[in-house]
């Protein structure tokens, strides 16, 4: 029988491994940067073209490289970071594994420029599809610039896998987000098509926090600090009261290398129980260092997930020191057993005797007399007048003899009647129709039918009526708008911006008005009508954590999203009361709908139970 196992080719085996390593133009953002850290870079710049699918560059000022560190960057597991396997328990840089450069010039067009610092000249290297086009001595600033241009060019299958640029943009800047914020000692400037997106000078971590996510975020912060024989904590922790409904603001950091874990990240949350509303989530930047020994990051391709050697303590390190931080600066309620400065004896009262309190009264007080008089002890004077008997005593004159005249006329009162108006129905119907509806536990509304029973979900139902009507206005354009007496301005991050940017056309034909966008700030001049103006940012942020769970692709209508977002927004909720006329009109309002048996999302809105069903109840 043949021998039917073979080496694959090295291009082949390349194109397999950028399927681990680049799986879209964010991966490929992260791999770059991540090099340009490891250069010793002090300025790196990101230069982006279709999100990506076009045109990754960056641009750094670090050492550069040799002819030939050149050349074999491009080549499988070939790495400047280990020389032995101890080395990979001991790893300080970003990559060590060596396959980056050469994944990503497999399924990509890539040009090099590097010059180290002491040469003249530069390299310049242009390979496309694990195939070196050409090598030769260029000029070129100290650092190192690669390009990536026409990624999956030849892998069309990887590159129909692509979101819109919309999704694939967000997905950089939030690669972008984490490298920046776990370097704030780098200066960074990210451009898009041409125009400058981010540009974040050399901090200290606060202020990159707050130059990445807006001016407003700096009130919003709790400091955290810990340093144990384990584990070294620092970063900021969010206010409770400024819980966000997306899960943007969360970053971990270990050993300045961005992570994700559901493990620690309970630690952070069990930190905030009892301060957050439902489906609130805390925001976090915190910077773990540990000992490199104790930590696996070779678990995952893309190095995003790390096996500690010891979760429980540094679970309980973390928890405790949120916590701490929390009730240190006031923001959780604390037990405080401290007396109260005010109650302590004022120093002009020390030694002083204290004596008992009196009271004293004025025996001789007659309140009828006309004389004044000055009886009360201490020297207070009080004067009161008599009035005439004459003149009350009158008012009682007559009363005996025309009592009985009184009742006579009391006798002889008629109350004027209300006309009687015929009703078209009788008395019984007429009780009947005023009690169509119920309502049960101020969640269900309950209704007669021919058959039986019909229980509608308020919340469900009502989601269905606004959903269809905002579906409606924004596909006529003739949403009603109520202006705002004073423009509301809100905060949001910049990749939030973008995204209501995005979404700002949709916005306008619901009812919303847009002035202007400034910076990370949104000035809005008009709103929905039914839409309480103390619950547009809860609106708008719901908006943006819906439409970046579901990610909507090009296929996908933004104008349905943002319909079932708002009326899942607007909706009524369970444990609110309604009237009989409220319940009587969602009823009507229901099932004057297309489809009003689901909610939008797809879920039942009433149910009816025949008297059968009850009758087999009571067998």
């Amino acid at each position: 029988m043949a021998d039917i196992i073979q080496l694959l080719p090295d291009h082949v085996a390349n194109q397999i491994a950028a399927g681990e390593v680049v799986q879209r133009p964010a991966s490929v953002v992260k791999e770059l940067l991540e090099n340009a850290i490891d250069a010793e870079s002090t300025l790196i710049k990101l230069i982006v073209k279709d999100a990506g699918k076009t045109l990754i560059q960056v641009i750094d000022d670090g050492k550069g490289m040799s002819v030939t560190d050149a050349r074999l960057s491009f080549e499988r597991h070939a790495t400047s970071k280990i020389r032995s396997a101890e080395d990979l328990f001991s790893l300080h840089t970003k990559g060590f594994r060596g396959e980056a450069l050469a994944s990503i010039a497999a399924i990509a067009h890539v040009e090099l420029k590097t010059k180290q610092e002491q040469d003249e000249l530069g390299t310049q290297i242009e390979i496309e599809g694990s195939e070196v086009k050409s090598q030769e001595v260029v000029v070129t600033p100290k650092g190192t610039s690669i390009s990536v241009k026409h990624l999956f060019f030849n892998i069309p299958a990887r590159r129909n896998f692509l979101k819109s640029n919309n999704v694939e943009l967000r997905h950089i800047i939030d690669e972008f987000h984490r490298v920046a914020l776990a370097h704030p000692d780098i200066a960074f400037v990210m451009v898009h098509n041409g125009s400058e997106s981010f540009n974040l000078p050399k901090s200290n971590y606060r202020q990159r926090v707050v130059n990445i996510f807006g001016g407003k975020t700096n009130e919003k912060l709790v400091p955290v600090e810990e340093k144990t024989e384990v584990l070294k904590i620092s970063g900021f922790v969010g206010k409770p009261e400024f819980a966000r409904k997306t899960k943007n603001e969360q970053f971990f950091f270990v050993n300045n290398r961005f992570i994700k874990s559901a493990y620690l990240n309970h630690a952070i949350s069990s930190a905030f129980e009892g301060l957050l509303k439902d489906g609130s989530y805390p925001s976090y930047f915190l910077n773990l260092i540990v000992d490199p020994k104790t930590i696996d990051i070779n678990i995952h391709p893309t190095k995003t997930e790390i096996k500690f050697d010891d979760e429980h303590t540094l679970y309980a390190i973390l928890r405790s020191s949120v916590k701490h931080s929390l009730g240190q600066f006031n923001i959780a309620p604390v037990l405080d057993f401290d007396r109260d400065k005010n109650l302590d004896t004022p120093y002009n009262y020390e030694g002083k005797r204290t004596s008992n309190p009196t009271v004293e009264v004025d025996r001789f007080f007659n309140p009828f007399q006309e004389e004044k008089s000055s009886g009360k002890p201490g020297g207070i004077s009080t004067s009161y007048k008599k009035e005439p008997a004459a003149q009350w005593e009158s008012l009682y004159v007559g009363l005996e003899s025309k009592g009985t005249k009184t009742n006579h006329e009391f006798s002889e009162v008629q109350f004027e009647s209300e006309p009687e108006n015929q009703s078209l129905f009788n008395d019984k119907t007429t009780i009947e129709s005023s009690q169509r509806t119920y309502q049960l536990h101020n969640k269900y509304i309950i209704s007669t039918i021919k058959s039986g029973m019909l229980i509608i979900d308020q919340h469900r139902a009502h989601q269905r009526v606004l959903y269809e009507g905002l579906l409606k206005h924004t596909t006529i354009k003739e949403a009603v708008s109520q202006q705002l007496l004073f423009p509301l301005e809100l905060q949001f991050s910049s990749s939030e911006k973008e995204l209501l940017k995005q979404l700002k056309e949709d916005l306008e034909h619901t009812g919303f008005v847009f002035s202007k966008f400034k910076g990370t700030s949104i000035e809005i001049t008009g709103v929905p009508v039914n839409v309480p103006e103390s619950e547009v940012s809860i609106i708008l942020e719901q908006l943006i954590s819906d439409v970046e769970q579901e990610v909507p692709d090009s296929n996908f209508s933004a104008t349905d999203l943002l319909a079932k977002s708002l009326s899942k927004s607007l909706a009524i909720k369970a444990g609110q009361t309604l009237t009989n006329m409220e319940q009587e009109h969602l009823v009507n309002s229901l099932f004057a709908c297309k489809e009003p048996s689901v909610s939008p999302t797809n879920r039942t809105t009433f149910i009816t139970m025949s008297v059968d069903d009850f009758d087999k109840k009571f067998m």
